[in-house]
């Protein structure tokens, strides 16, 4: 379905955007991959679009705020609604349903699931109060992991492919980090983890050595988050970006010999078709891993020693 549906709407593209019969193969990327204020899809065959509201910008002293909808807020929200909607009855039926036997059905695989996070990802990478954090770690996974595959859905968006929405989960990541390590080395501690001169030194060893670990401390903090960012919207900008170029191929060919037109349209759909099951796999994946790393690095802080 997914297939059909970008099939569809690259094809519409290339008729609209094409210049002396040769297609726009860059506008066909660019315009399915970023951001937009509109909405595009298609019900027994006819195509339409949904134009999002648009507000009038904020000023707030110099800065110009923009909060019209945008294609990835709308499908960041959807990723939060399915969140809510789906662990709310079950949280519920757990406390209320289950307190006596075992669940069934889907309550018992999420209550697995939400075990192994709580066991092999937040305990064994956290330590001690560890499960203070489980709550934000599967938030994290859950709402990435349905950005994700809302993406891979007919007609729809990636939000997790925009450098913003990936870079706006590590700035909260990377506030949680820090303000765990405040709380649990003070602040005497915390500043140590930037202002570091190893004990058994001469005063002019710590002078210096202080001198030249200063600056890349306090730059590692920033590349915690920023390798958070970079890592999740990487991947999943390039496999949608294969994806399309390998679908543009169809239409930048179709003015060849019949035989090979064939050929090259048909490698095409079978690479696209593995393609996509690979980003099924690296939608799960990169949700796990960006939990994963966010529960190291509160682990890394809490542990500075």
């Amino acid at each position: 379905m997914k297939f059909l549906s970008l099939f569809t709407a690259l094809q519409e593209s290339a008729q609209a955007h094409s210049s002396e019969g040769t297609p726009d193969l860059q506008y066909m990327l660019l315009h399915h991959l970023l951001d937009g204020s509109e909405l595009e899809f298609e019900i027994l065959g006819r195509g339409f679009v949904f134009h999002l509201p648009h507000f009038e910008p904020l000023h707030v002293g110099g800065l110009t705020i923009d909060l019209s909808p945008t294609k990835h807020v709308v499908f960041m929200f959807l990723a939060a609604l399915l969140c809510l909607v789906i662990f709310i009855p079950i949280g519920r039926a757990m406390r209320d349903k289950y307190t006596d036997r075992a669940p069934s059905g889907l309550a018992n695989a999420i209550e697995a699931l939400v075990i192994y996070f709580r066991n092999e990802v937040v305990r064994r990478n956290i330590g001690h109060g560890a499960d203070a954090y489980t709550g934000y770690i599967l938030t994290l996974f859950f709402f990435i992991l349905f950005m994700n595959l809302l993406g891979l859905m007919p007609f729809g968006s990636t939000a997790t492919g925009n450098f913003m929405v990936t870079g706006a989960l590590a700035l909260m990541t990377f506030v949680v980090v820090e303000i765990s390590g405040m709380r649990t080395l003070g602040f005497k501690g915390y500043m140590r983890t930037i202002f570091y001169a190893p004990p058994g030194l001469p005063p002019i060893g710590q002078a210096a050595l202080m001198v030249i670990l200063t600056p890349v401390e306090f730059l590692g903090k920033l590349t915690k988050p920023f390798a958070l960012m970079i890592r999740l919207f990487a991947n999943m900008m390039a496999g949608h970006t294969l994806v399309l170029s390998m679908l543009g191929f169809i239409f930048l060919f179709a003015g060849i010999g019949e035989t090979l037109k064939w050929f090259v349209g048909g490698g095409a759909v079978l690479i696209v078709i593995a393609i996509m099951a690979l980003e099924v796999f690296v939608a799960f994946l990169q949700a796990y891993i960006f939990a994963m790393l966010s529960a190291v690095f509160i682990g890394l802080i809490r542990h500075a020693h």
